[in-house]
């Protein structure tokens, strides 16, 4: 969301950042344009008073949504409880919101921060942001709909100090072409092919994208591009394993084609959990960052998994233009 927010016409004056390869990867991309603004601490320990004066502020962030994801659904201890969960930072981003102050807020999060297990907290949330003077406007997104060769579901919460009224929702750029009933005049979504397809040359390969000595090559191979496992039961003269509709994650051997959005780009993925290239190899780090509407040539620190972890995390550059931009426009 930083380079969103630059991209959107705003000045990042402080980031807060407690993973030390996050934090080393923004002084690396100078995202401020000096390194100071880059503070490597838990959030707990940061006192937003420091810039709270005069003139006209945002903030921006995605608290950690570990919390609040599908995979947590799964969780059966008495850490499942999200107001007992110790990753559950909403609490101080609402603490930032009152220190600082700030004109504006733009919150991001996972779409499932809606699921009824954590719908209360999350309305608590809301209701406490009005309680401290903002109008709020809740707003579900799909990355996809505003030009990200991704869909990606996410939920931002708009806060704007002292407004009368609750600002619009953003309006959608893109549609699914294969619901011409929906186009209503948007441009058809857009594929990974023309942000990818330049960094198929062998000079961007690694060693971690081959996939051709694993459990599954032999039935990702037969994926058809776009589909995942649920296409093999459905191919003719095919002599590999298949299997039950349902009975895996519906990410498991998905395979990217080069016409139509990604699937989302997940921090931590399983071996054969995709996007897979068409190519039948798993992607490359400047495939994944370009999904994500990396600018070219962004630099990351840390190792491979470090890597993927800070890109699936992150809200894609150019959502987190669009999204900041119409909080600037309706400040």
């Amino acid at each position: 969301m930083d380079i969103g927010a630059i991209n959107a016409g705003a000045e990042i004056i402080a980031c807060v950042e407690n993973d030390p390869d996050a934090a080393e990867t923004l002084r690396l991309n100078n995202i401020s344009g000096h390194e100071s603004s880059v503070i490597e601490d838990d959030i707990r320990n940061v006192d937003f008073t420091d810039w709270r004066d005069g003139s006209d502020k945002i903030l921006i962030g995605g608290p950690p949504c570990q919390p609040f994801s599908k995979n947590g659904y799964w969780v059966k201890n008495d850490n499942r409880l999200i107001d007992e969960d110790p990753r559950n930072m909403l609490g101080q981003f609402l603490r930032a919101v009152n220190e600082l102050q700030p004109n504006g807020f733009l919150f991001e999060n996972v779409e499932s921060i809606r699921h009824p297990t954590n719908l209360p907290t999350f309305e608590r949330f809301v209701s406490e942001a009005r309680g401290l003077g903002y109008s709020c406007t809740v707003f579900r997104a799909n990355s996809a709909d505003f030009g990200v060769p991704q869909k990606r579901k996410r939920v931002f919460v708009f806060g704007v100090k002292g407004a009368i009224h609750a600002i619009p929702e953003p309006h959608q750029t893109h549609s699914d072409p294969s619901k011409p009933d929906l186009m209503n005049g948007f441009d058809p979504y857009v594929g990974v092919g023309t942000f990818i397809k330049k960094f198929a040359a062998e000079k961007y390969s690694e060693p971690q994208e081959d996939a051709s000595s694993g459990t599954y090559y032999h039935e990702l191979v037969h994926v058809p591009a776009g589909k995942n496992y649920i296409a093999l039961s459905k191919l003719n003269n095919y002599d590999g394993r298949t299997f039950r509709p349902g009975g895996r994650f519906w990410n498991f051997l998905q395979k990217l084609h080069p016409d139509l959005p990604s699937i989302t780009i997940a921090a931590q993925p399983g071996p054969w959990v995709g996007p897979f290239h068409w190519d039948n190899r798993r992607l490359r780090v400047p495939e994944i960052a370009a999904i994500q509407t990396f600018p070219d040539g962004y630099k990351f620190a840390g190792n491979r998994r470090s890597i993927q972890k800070q890109i699936g995390n992150a809200v894609p550059c150019l959502l987190g233009e669009k999204m900041v931009a119409h909080l600037i426009e309706n400040l």
